[in-house]
């Protein structure tokens, strides 16, 4: 609290400092990243070669990659012949062009208008009138690094990547120009395998941040709700402490099984169903919607594909998304849960499209005996991960005998159980499920 109240403090001081002068002395101050800065958002001190940026939400991790790499681009920190080639990694395209290159903090916004270069979607380029360029890249696409050369790298939220390793390591065989090439990696902690050995990497600077080091750019009704729901929970503690936590004790799905269980591909799918496991209401307030996609192997395996699931979804939201995302991968049938929403929820989905088969099922057990048995599935190595989901991983690795800490809803974990159990488990052993 005293950084937060220090943060504020010198921001008011500096905006207090500025009624004073003209508007475009004002302005240039406003562009003076090294003037507005926490320390945590500057580049250490110090011969590293990865800078790791550890932040909560809404921390300023963003605003940092963007600052360090317009520093790189329009700075002196290059070999004098060689202008630098900067590689842009996010978990998707669009994340990089949303949130790296166009967002609010990306590197288009903290350009004056005068150097900001030219961002050319269709080449996934960006040129500076200097001669430096940066290329983007998707995590999802390792392969696509595989023959660029780079000076620099930023990297953003690397511990939602789905292959992870496989793209990292393309990335160093790529840095390999200037003298001493420097990457950084922006992201909010997960206890990865990756993550945890770039932090214990002797050429590694790590600086961290937590989202309420940041409350002076953040909207109010965010921290009134987000923040103040979190606070203190396992889930707040990571997310927007940025600190990374182990497995509970008690929890199901360990992350070491988890990681044992992922995989880059899968066969062609015998099965493949969508389970969605609905919100009882439609508030700002309410939980998530779980959707989850799951297939059924020739090798007997079940292969999870997708996480689909909605924040905070209104009835013909979630129904529309289960809807597409039944069609867009060849689903065969639909599991919803009724617990709560009864014949609604069936009903929902038919008026989106009365063609989508729909299972509806009840749950006579509770929830850590529904997924005692889905659990001895990734145990035995019957169920694999198509590449990683953070959302629903986290769920998992934090669900015990009392459900997720902070008591909040594992819609999530819920939508996987309804999943497995149908490609896996109906007809056999428990969870028992009552078909309506």
């Amino acid at each position: 609290m005293q950084t937060v109240l220090r943060e504020c403090s010198k921001r008011k001081r500096i905006e207090a400092y500025l009624e004073d002068y003209e508007p475009a002395v004002i302005e240039r101050l406003q562009r003076d990243w090294i003037l507005w800065a926490r320390e945590d958002q500057l580049a250490p001190a110090g011969d590293w070669t990865t800078w790791l940026v550890l932040g909560g939400r809404g921390a300023g991790k963003t605003r940092a990659g963007a600052e360090w790499v317009r520093s790189v681009a329009l700075g002196n920190s290059y070999i004098e012949t060689i202008a630098p080639r900067i590689a842009l990694i996010g978990e998707t395209l669009s994340d990089v062009r949303s949130v790296m290159v166009e967002g609010l903090s990306g590197l288009l916004a903290v350009h004056a208008g005068h150097e900001r270069p030219k961002f050319e979607p269709s080449k996934r380029c960006i040129t500076w009138a200097n001669g430096a360029v940066a290329q983007i890249f998707s995590a999802e696409d390792p392969e696509s690094l595989r023959g660029p050369q780079f000076t620099h790298a930023w990297c953003d939220e690397l511990a939602k990547w789905s292959y992870a390793d496989a793209c990292w390591d393309m990335l160093q065989f790529g840095l390999r120009l200037g003298k001493r090439p420097h990457q950084v990696v922006t992201t909010t902690p997960r206890p990865i395998p990756l993550l945890k050995r770039l932090m214990e990497d002797a050429t590694s600077a790590v600086t961290r941040a937590t989202t309420d080091m940041n409350a002076a750019n953040l909207a109010p009704a965010f921290l009134e709700t987000i923040v103040a729901r979190y606070r203190g929970t396992r889930l707040g503690r990571q997310e927007l402490d940025a600190e990374i936590l182990e497995d509970r004790p008690d929890s199901l799905w360990p992350r070491a099984l988890i990681e044992k269980c992922r995989k880059n591909t899968h066969p062609p799918l015998e099965r493949i169903v969508v389970a969605v496991d609905p919100p009882v209401t439609s508030t700002k307030r309410s939980d998530a919607c779980g959707i989850v996609v799951a297939g059924l192997g020739p090798d007997g395996r079940a292969y999870v594909i997708r996480d689909a699931t909605l924040e905070q979804a209104t009835p013909l939201e979630w129904a529309r998304a289960v809807a597409g995302a039944y069609h867009k991968i060849g689903a065969d049938r639909v599991v919803a849960e009724v617990n709560q929403g009864g014949e609604m929820v069936a009903a929902m989905i038919a008026q989106v499209d009365e063609n989508i088969p729909v299972r509806m099922v009840r749950a006579t057990r509770g929830k850590w005996l529904r997924a005692e048995p889905v659990a001895a599935l990734y145990e035995q190595g019957r169920v694999a991960h198509v590449g990683a989901f953070p959302e629903l991983e986290d769920q998992m690795a934090d669900f015990g005998r009392d459900g997720l800490s902070g008591n909040t809803s594992p819609d999530r974990v819920d939508a996987l159980v309804w999943a497995l159990s149908e490609l896996m488990l109906r007809g056999g052993s428990p969870p028992r499920v009552r078909t309506l």
